[in-house]
């Protein structure tokens, strides 16, 4: 890959790469940007306007404190059904399930007989209870009909009771709320608006509540934001001053009657507006006053909150997006395929009933022996007809089929929940399916969008690496530096802060820092120590550290297990152990970190009364700011080229010493700054840039940030089953890229495309389209690849480049022409709306431009995005590529892609659970996610393609020996079988084989699906059930029928039995018939089977004997004799049987039906096979072979092609908050292992 030269972001022209899009509607530069130029005219028309469409005030939401009746008041009421209003305020239950126990039965029959085959069948029931029209009894349609019926409902019942289960578990966890002067527990549902709430420590925050005051220095908040964006470090939230001050008791409390005027209930979880009024004063609230729900109170004793959005207006259910009814493409093509055979039906009906018009008007009224007494005319005759056949045929509409498929995908279901391969022992994680109705479509995936933090990693930094003064440390080494073939870890048992977790594998740098001669090394570590805004308590004798991000926290714990301890800051100082002498240094300013800086830097004046400055930060923005004499550079560029080569997140260290004079000149123009009224951060960035120059450099540290294990190889074997993988992140770029190169979705023969670049090519093939539109060039322009040079492409492209690309970024802007009109004529109106509209049309082709070219890369990496953007970016491909794709994530702002994609996946564990609760599959790991795919999906697929096939087959060729029967019965809307036999055909003689088919067959096994993942691709193809399938088993359900019918039709003419007598009436010819069908339908279904077991066996010869019994069971005279009317076939199977001629004509049946279809299964799987066949003709060959070896890294160690990357903190740290003081907790005396104390 070229080395390239990137832009920073300050100087570049488009968008900022570090930003954040600021809301799901709106970017910062649209609200800074100015507004249009407003016209005499327009003013005038804009005022106009006003009078007379109300404007709605923004702000409108009110909460008063300790007043739940406030809520109730008539001003804010809303129509909820009819004339019936409610409050809009809502409560805070929340409701996932769909019945209730009055409800149930009727709401869930309404939703069944939604189907199309299930309203079809009750039409029939109602038809079959008509004498005139009825051919069959009323019961050949309701028996199957309430069986279906009622395991749907027992499914469904089922599935609700467990999202009772999962409310209730939510909604009657418990909290303190204030009422009748004292806190007392409430369930969470009935906690309302306007209520004060009690909280304590690592308990859930169960609404969106403002925060009053805590038992922590000046109301200070520590939460955990894990369900909300899968990130464990801890942030702080803070309670006004008054509020802190005034409300600490009970009583207090009880007294505090605040109104509260803020934002309306929105998704945005970056940002909150509102204005607290109390005691003739007003003071305003944002963001760090608001403790979210979703997150988790960490390290505060007691936490007094007011309730302002409950329930379903909380930002974490408004970021849950619509609640999405998922269906598979098999569902669409066989409702499609359903509509298909309805419509056949409706033709042979009609044919079949002209023709017995036609026979009933040459022949029928004119025999006698014809004659039933009836004077209707042949026209009616034959409308009547046309009724009795669509009873008649009405198997070809499988009414069965739902009922078996859910039957399959509910089996399917529990084999995912049960397969220990996906069981995380670690955290007592099982693989849960949480749906039951997209299994098969786990075969198909074609794109698999994921979250980073939490999902592609363990959001667990580790220190691996650090260069010290040009000399390297962190490879496996002994005390004298000598290499080491083994990993040894360092005992670091000689400190005793030293923390168990912590490994380090080259023992020469841990005995340089006990010699302590050099100095370097000991600069390097107290520089660790120092330069930090991480927050510490102790803990039963322990040291806990809080940091803004894990990288920082990581830092400061490998300076703890070197010697050197962070032990306590106030305001002024800091205090650390260097190596057992505990030092205090006097902190004069701590330079924080944000995204435009990229480092941090804190001064400090030593015992000596010297001020030095301790800087950390990017090596791109620290190298531009060292002294030109300063030593190492080219040896400390050299380390981190490979260190980031190796997927490690690097930060370089330095220091200067700054005079008294330059110190006293700094400080003024600081103090200046930090109390600026405009433009306050800009000022300050500007001050910090003068004071961080000619910094002398120490070394540079390498974190890493652990991948859950696998995630390598798993994205190399979805990628090799033509599976695309694209990162969907809120982190930082330089972040997201690094985990591009940690799972080799990233190499250094990637050439990587940036949002500039993007944004360059779209629009000059948008410009190349406009200038050829109208000729034959632009299909061909369209179908131009983007990348002609055959190499290897990936996109990185941020939040603000995708707004910019996709024209997002206009949505403000046309808002604000729309509102500005001047009066139009109809022209000019026409105008506007073809202007519109081209405005669309270009949008719609620059996102399809875009997917286009991303679908050329072999990875796409979209970060700082929102999660709307995520949603937007995955319900683009869709729409553009029509194709089926996968979300998966862990966190809250994963939640509207997952829900937006055909399949969600949530990864549960220590992340939290609300994108596992949006989803529709759930376990611990990435890795996990490949044997769902190329193993469950798969096989599910495979399996409800060869279901769906045999299953038209077997109904095609059930009912079409009616049709051929017609022939020879007058078109009369006979039955050529008995009534039972209909009745029992699809529930009892043919059903298990095939379900069981559906549940376990499987043409290879686990271990060479996983080992071949190229089989997976016939299923994104959908080669296993289309049309031509479906057509195929139609003529194939054809031929079988004829068969069926015509053979024993041919052997019954001019017959004669052993005893004299032909047996060639009809009942001894439905027994025949009947009897060939159950036998070849059952061994059909086995020559389709891949894998057998003895349950398939058993299933195949089971329903043969099963139909054999039954029949000789309803053809007795016991039967008949109980209930003569519903069983007339007395004696007609023993009689029929007994004949050997009979017995000859069943086998010639069923041989030539299946003959033609073993000749073309041995073609097929000789001549023309598949990958599978391939696959399985060597099975035994593979099995025994050894797994194939891992495939070496792709990252080649010590290339200089990629800069190191920076990837330092997710948000700003906490130096603010230190500065004022506000954090400070009195410093415990004991508890600490006794230390040699030197104040320095």
């Amino acid at each position: 890959m070229d080395q390239r030269s990137r832009v920073s972001s300050v100087d570049s022209l488009g968008p900022n790469d570090e930003d954040m899009p600021y809301s799901d509607d709106e970017t910062d530069d649209e609200l800074d940007e100015p507004q249009p130029k407003i016209t005499e005219q327009n003013r005038i028309n804009q005022e106009t306007e006003d009078k007379q469409v109300p404007v709605k005030k923004e702000g409108t939401w009110k909460v008063k404190a300790n007043d739940r009746r406030f809520c109730e008041l008539p001003e804010f009421q809303k129509k909820s059904f009819l004339w019936f209003k409610k409050s809009k305020y809502s409560g805070n239950s929340i409701r996932t399930y769909k019945y209730n126990p009055i409800t149930f039965l009727p709401l869930n029959l309404i939703d069944q007989f939604k189907r199309a085959a299930n309203a079809y069948f009750l039409a029939l029931l109602i038809l079959q209870v008509i004498p005139q029209i009825s051919t069959l009894p009323w019961y050949t349609t309701l028996v199957p009909l309430i069986l279906v019926l009622g395991i749907t409902a027992i499914k469904d019942l089922v599935d609700d009771i467990a999202r009772h289960r999962m409310d209730n578990e939510i909604n009657n966890r418990s909290c303190d709320v204030l009422q009748d002067g004292r806190f007392q527990s409430y369930k969470w549902k009935d906690v309302q608006v306007g209520d004060i709430v009690r909280l304590k420590k690592n308990d859930f925050i169960p609404a969106d509540i403002l925060l009053l005051s805590t038992s922590e220095p000046n109301s200070l908040c520590y939460v955990e934001t894990a369900e909300l964006d899968g990130e464990t470090n801890l942030k702080f939230k803070l309670g006004l001053k008054v509020t802190h001050e005034e409300l600490q008791t009970e009583q207090q409390l009880s007294d505090y009657d605040a109104m509260i005027e803020c934002e309306e209930p929105n998704n945005r979880l970056d940002k909150f507006t509102g204005t607290m009024m109390w005691r003739n004063d007003s003071y305003s609230l944002d963001l760090s006053n608001i403790l979210l729900r979703g997150c988790t109170v960490r390290n505060t004793d007691i936490t007094h909150a007011m309730v302002i959005f409950a329930g379903a207006d909380t930002k974490i259910m408004k970021n849950g997006g619509k609640t999405r009814f998922k269906r598979t493409n098999i569902d669409r093509l066989m409702n499609y395929m359903v509509y298909t055979i309805f419509f056949l039906l409706i033709l042979i009906a009609a044919g079949l009933a002209i023709g017995h018009t036609f026979w009933q008007e040459q022949i029928g009224s004119k025999a006698w022996y014809l004659n039933d007494g009836s004077s209707e005319n042949s026209t009616y005759r034959g409308f009547i007809t046309f009724w009795g056949y669509l009873i008649v045929l009405n198997t070809m509409v499988p009414i069965s089929l739902y009922v078996s498929v859910e039957v399959i995908r509910l089996g399917q279901s529990h084999f995912i929940n049960w397969d220990l391969q996906m069981y995380y022992e670690d955290k007592d994680t099982p693989a849960k399916a949480r749906t039951t109705t997209l299994n098969e479509q786990l075969g198909q995936i074609e794109y698999i969008f994921s979250d980073k933090t939490g999902t592609l990693t363990q959001n667990i930094m580790a220190f691996k690496k650090c260069t010290i003064n040009g000399k390297t440390y962190g490879n496996p080494c002994n005390a004298d530096g000598v290499s080491l073939d083994s990993i040894n870890p360092v005992d670091f048992s000689w400190n005793k802060y030293a923390e168990g977790k912590f490994q380090f594998y080259d023992h020469s740098l841990p005995l340089c820092i006990k010699k302590g001669e050099d100095l370097h090394a000991m600069e390097f570590f107290r520089l660790l120590a120092l330069c930090h805004t991480v927050m510490v308590e102790e803990k039963e004798g322990q040291l806990v550290y809080q940091a803004a991000s894990p990288d920082e926290g990581a830092l400061v714990m490998a300076a703890r297990n070197f010697g050197f301890v962070f032990l306590s800051r106030s305001q002024n100082t800091i205090t650390i152990s260097e190596m057992g002498l505990e030092k205090t240094y006097e902190v004069i300013a701590i330079l924080d970190f944000n995204s435009d800086r990229k480092r941090m830097s804190i001064i400090l004046k030593l015992a000596d009364g010297t001020i030095r400055l301790y800087c950390k930060g990017a090596d791109t923005v620290i190298y531009e700011r060292l002294h030109p004499e300063s030593e190492n550079k080219e040896t400390t560029q050299t380390e981190l080229d490979i260190f980031a080569n190796e997927t490690l997140r690097t930060l370089c260290l330095c220091y200067k010493d700054i005079s008294d004079e330059e110190f006293s000149t700094w400080a003024a123009k600081h103090k200046d700054a930090r109390i600026a009224v405009t433009d306050r951060e800009a000022a300050l960035d500007k001050v910090y840039e003068e004071i961080e120059t000619n910094l002398l450099l120490i070394g540079a540290t390498a974190i890493e940030d652990k991948l859950q294990d696998g995630v390598p190889e798993t994205i190399s074997n979805l990628a090799k089953a033509d599976i695309k993988i694209w990162v969907l992140t809120g982190d930082k770029k330089e972040t997201a890229e690094n985990i591009g190169y940690a799972c080799q979705l990233l190499t250094d023969e990637t050439q990587i495309h940036y949002g500039e670049d993007v944004n360059v090519l779209l629009r000059t093939r948008q410009q190349n389209s406009r200038n050829t539109e109208g000729t034959e060039l632009v299909k061909s322009n369209a179908k131009e690849p983007y990348f002609t040079d055959g190499g290897i492409h990936a996109l990185v492209i941020t939040g603000s480049w995708l707004n910019e690309i996709l024209y997002e970024k206009k949505k403000r802007k046309r808002k604000l022409k729309l509102r500005l009109p001047t009066p139009k004529t109809k022209e000019e109106q026409t105008q506007q709306q073809q202007s519109k509209l081209k405005e669309e049309r270009a949008k719609e082709e620059r996102q399809s431009h875009f997917v286009d070219m991303a679908c050329e890369c072999s990875a796409v990496i979209c970060c700082r995005v929102t999660p709307k953007q995520k949603a937007m970016v995955v319900s683009l491909v869709k729409k553009c590529k029509k194709a089926i794709t996968l979300s998966i994530g862990d966190g809250a702002n994963d939640v509207n892609m997952i829900k937006t994609a055909d399949i969600g996946v949530g990864i549960s564990g220590q992340e939290g659970m609300q994108a596992v609760m949006s989803s529709d599959y759930a376990f611990a790991q990435f890795r996990y996610l490949e044997r769902l795919l190329l193993v469950h999906g798969r096989w599910s697929y495979i399996r409800m393609c060869k279901f769906l096939r045999y299953f038209f087959y077997k109904n095609f060729a059930f009912t079409l020996v009616h049709f051929w029967y017609s022939f020879f019965s007058g078109y009369s809307a006979r039955t050529a079988y008995e009534d039972w036999f209909i009745t029992l055909y699809n529930v009892l003689y043919s059903s298990l084989p095939v379900l069981l088919v559906g549940l376990l067959d499987q043409d290879v096994n686990d271990k060479l699906s996983l080992r071949f993942p190229k089989l997976y691709v016939p299923g994104q193809e959908g080669q296993l059930f289309n049309y031509k399938n479906f057509f195929i088993s139609l003529f194939h359900g054809i031929y079988t029928s004829l068969i069926v019918f015509f053979i024993p039709y041919g052997a019954f003419l001019q017959t004669m039995g052993q005893d004299g007598e032909a047996p060639s009436d009809y009942q001894s010819f439905a027994v025949t018939t009947a009897s060939s069908l159950i036998i070849i339908v059952n061994l059909q279904i086995s020559l389709n089977t891949s894998y057998w077991t003895f349950l398939n066996a058993f299933s195949v010869f089971g329903s043969i004997a099963i139909y054999f019994g039954i029949m000789f069971d309803i053809h007795s005279a016991g039967i008949h004799v109980i209930f003569p009317s519903y069983f007339t076939f007395t004696g007609a199977a023993p009689n029929a049987l007994r004949q050997p001629y009979l017995w000859l004509t069943i086998i010639l049946t069923v041989g030539i039906s299946l003959m033609p279809v073993i000749a073309v299964h041995f073609l097929y799987k000789t001549i023309w096979p598949s990958e599978g066949d391939k696959v399985q003709r060597n099975r035994k060959t593979y099995e025994a072979d050894e797994a194939p070896k891992k495939k070496p890294s792709a990252l080649r160690r010590g290339a200089t092609s990629r800069r190191s990357a920076y990837a330092f903190s997710h948000q700003q740290g906490y130096a603010d908050l230190i500065a004022s003081g506000q954090s400070i907790r009195k410093r415990p005396s004991a508890g600490r292992p006794s230390v040699l104390r030197e104040t320095e």
